[in-house]
């Protein structure tokens, strides 16, 4: 792991989020939730705390939830997160070319996802809902239609460039 993914761990932030949700097991996907959306990953150490602090959980059935549902993630993500879509549309119409002109760009060893200043994540999806696009990438939350290797290059290029 990176130095720039090193998170510090805010217990009182924490315990906001458990106070939030009652300390109901019932609110764990919540909870979840609600910490990635903090420190843009569950941290080992978060999921211990919660498992430890509300009643009826252990730090395993937690681990065992945030593993289970693809939407949780145990690794940091960058501050860019780029999402390939590889659905049959998406796939059909050269998904896979971008994908990898993406892993080039940002030197991306295999088994790796996040970059190591900590700045963009990639992941593949199995649909982002915009077929008619295919193929289609998404970074954060802006849709972009009709990629190609070099399209996205520069994209990539520009987000470098704010970063600066």
């Amino acid at each position: 792991m990176s130095e720039a993914s090193v998170v510090k761990l805010d217990r009182k932030k924490l315990d906001e989020i458990l106070e939030t949700f009652h300390y109901s097991k019932s609110y764990l996907i919540a909870m979840l939730q609600k910490i990635q959306e903090i420190y843009k990953y569950l941290p080992e150490e978060a999921m211990t705390y919660i498992g430890e602090k509300i009643d009826g959980l252990s730090p395993a059935t937690v681990y065992g939830v945030a593993t289970f549902y693809a939407q949780f993630s145990l690794e940091p993500k960058g501050k860019y997160e780029i999402k390939v879509c590889d659905g049959t549309a998406c796939h059909v119409r050269g998904s896979m070319p971008v994908l990898n002109a993406i892993k080039s760009k940002l030197k991306l060893q295999e088994g790796k996802f996040t970059t190591e200043n900590g700045l963009f994540s990639l992941e593949t999806v199995s649909c982002l809902g915009a077929c008619g696009l295919a193929p289609v990438v998404m970074i954060n939350e802006k849709v972009y239609p009709q990629m190609t290797s070099d399209a996205i290059s520069i994209v990539i290029d520009t987000l470098m460039k704010e970063e600066v």
